[in-house]
C-alpha cells in the first residue's frame, strides 16, 4: 500500500472531520485522532495551528497533494487579479482529477488520480494520463468506451452522499462532462467548511 493510499485512512482522524462525507470514514467511530497519542485531550490551536490545519485539510482533500504541488497552485492563484483564495480554489477544482471525481466517474479523489493516470480519461477526444492536467472552461471529459463497465464507475454513479455541482454537465449514460465555468468557494460542494483565506494568511506568514 503506497503512502498516500494509506493516508485517506488517517487524513479524516487527524483532522477530526469526515471531510469527504464518506459513510465509512474511520472518524464515524473514533473522533480522536491516529497513533498512540491521538487519544489525548486536545489543546486550543494557536493562529498558525489554525492556518496550518485549514491548509492540510484542503490539500489532503484533493488526495493528499505533496507541499511542493500545493504550492505551486498557490503561487499561481497569488499571481492572478483578485481573491487569491478564490482563485485556488477554481484552479484545485480545475485539476483533471477533481473533474472526474466531480462528475462520479469513480468513488474518491483517491481512484480519481488512479483511473487517469491508467489512461481511461479523455479531454476533448485525446486520452490524457496526467492528473493535475487542467481543464478549461467548454472541454469536454469522458471515460474511453473499453473502460465504460469497469465496478468502479457503475459503484461512483450510484453513490448518494454526494451530487454532482452545476458547474459540470455530466451524461451519466454517456459517460461525458462538461466543465462550465471555474467555480468559486461557495460553489463547490465541499461536506465540511474549507477555509482558503486561513492558508493565505498561513502562506503570507511563512
Amino acid at each position: 500500500m503506497t503512502k498516500r493510499t494509506s493516508a485517506k485512512y488517517k487524513i479524516d482522524r487527524r483532522m477530526g472531520e469526515n471531510i469527504w462525507g464518506r459513510p465509512k470514514s474511520p472518524i464515524n467511530k473514533r473522533e480522536y485522532g491516529p497513533g498512540q497519542h491521538g487519544q489525548r485531550r486536545k489543546n486550543k490551536l494557536s493562529d498558525f495551528g489554525t492556518q496550518l490545519r485549514a491548509k492540510q485539510k484542503l490539500k489532503g482533500y484533493y488526495g493528499d497533494l505533496t507541499e511542493k504541488q500545493f504550492r505551486k497552485i498557490y503561487g499561481e492563484a497569488e499571481r492572478v487579479r483578485g481573491d487569491t483564495g478564490e482563485m485556488l480554489i477554481g484552479l484545485l477544482e480545475r485539476r483533471l482529477d477533481a473533474v472526474v471525481y466531480r462528475a462520479k466517474f469513480v468513488p474518491t479523489i483517491f481512484a480519481a488520480r488512479q483511473f487517469v493516470n491508467h489512461g481511461h480519461v479523455l479531454v476533448n477526444g485525446k486520452r490524457v494520463n496526467i492528473a493535475s492536467y487542467r481543464v478549461s472552461e467548454g472541454d469536454v471529459i469522458s471515460v474511453r468506451e473499453k473502460s465504460r463497465q469497469m465496478a468502479a464507475i457503475v459503484e461512483a454513479i450510484a453513490l448518494t452522499e454526494r451530487d454532482v455541482p452545476d458547474y459540470l454537465e455530466v451524461d451519466t449514460h454517456k459517460l461525458t462532462a462538461k466543465f462550465v465555468r471555474t467555480p468559486g468557494l461557495g460553489d463547490v460542494p465541499y461536506p465540511v467548511q474549507m477555509e482558503p483565506n486561513l492558508v493565505v494568511e498561513y502562506y503570507a506568514k511563512n
